[in-house]
């Protein structure tokens, strides 16, 4: 366990990038294999791939800057003693758990679900749910504005708990590889992803998430762990043949239209709010 926190309180850049890089690759091409949906023919996977990279591009000096200063918060407050884990005794196994535990519950369900429920945050928010070819890379398709308001959350959290540096790179890595493993275009018997929703997302039941209206799209917030979901009454899982994606107040030919969707959060000439009752 000693030699498992001491790789990612050494872990070099290169390797930090491969952890993020290689689930992603993994998944892409396992879409070839086992596909959900078999997609319409305005699809076309690799200049979807290329589109939804742009944004990722666009939030890389955000990231950096953003992370630079997750880290020194993260080095400061353990150096100072801040926080569950340096206030409380515990193992390190039980630091690890508690890390991935509940910076999901920090750095994913909260800033989500305000996301959702805060209309000038929805707007930053509505550029990831409009894809409406949900893929792997949609898991990388986000405003600028939107890993600001995440990345806050995830500070409150490294406080909170008290996450030093090594593990706040783990909870990075560890909610990377969740988010393309949920948004992947993936079929899974239905038994195992079933089985997988009992403790974590899985790819189905974020798929709703994905889902064209409401009340799905307000529904199933978590990145990793499902409890979240189940305690605050967020769940749904239903038959997957009935998920369009998209979104209902927008033009489904603009998802990929870049300049469009980087001035949504600020247009407020295109409407973004959904009707409050709508049925699946």
């Amino acid at each position: 366990m000693e030699k498992f926190i001491q790789f990612w309180d050494n872990i070099s850049t290169p390797q930090r990038a491969l952890t993020i890089v290689l689930p992603l690759v993994f998944f892409w091409l396992l879409e070839f294999v086992i596909p959900l949906f078999q997609f319409d023919k305005r699809y076309k996977k690799i200049r979807h791939t290329g589109v939804n990279l742009v944004f990722l591009g666009t939030t890389f000096i955000i990231n950096i800057l953003l992370g630079i200063i997750s880290v020194a918060v993260s080095a400061r407050i353990t150096a100072m003693g801040i926080g569950i884990m340096n206030w409380v005794p515990m193992a390190v196994w039980l630091k690890i758990l508690l890390t991935l535990f509940v910076m999901d519950l920090f750095a994913q369900y909260i800033p989500h679900y305000l996301m959702h429920k805060v209309k000038p945050l929805w707007r930053f928010h509505v550029v990831h749910h409009s894809d409406t070819h949900v893929d792997v890379s949609t898991g990388t398709r986000h405003h600028p504005g939107e890993w600001i308001i995440r990345e806050f959350f995830t500070i409150i959290g490294i406080i909170v708990m008290g996450v030093p540096v090594g593990l706040y790179f783990m909870h990075r890595s560890f909610q990377a590889l969740f988010t393309y493993f949920n948004h992947a275009n993936i079929s899974l018997p239905k038994w195992l992803d079933k089985t997988i929703g009992l403790v974590f997302v899985s790819p189905d039941m974020h798929k709703f998430h994905h889902h064209y209206k409401r009340p799905w799209t307000d529904m199933n917030f978590a990145n990793s762990f499902s409890i979240w979901d189940r305690l605050f009454g967020t769940l749904v899982y239903d038959d997957t043949k009935k998920i369009r994606y998209g979104i209902d107040t927008l033009d489904d030919t603009l998802d990929e239209n870049i300049a469009f969707q980087m001035k949504l959060p600020f247009d407020h000439s295109i409407p973004v709010t959904q009707p409050e009752n709508e049925n699946s």
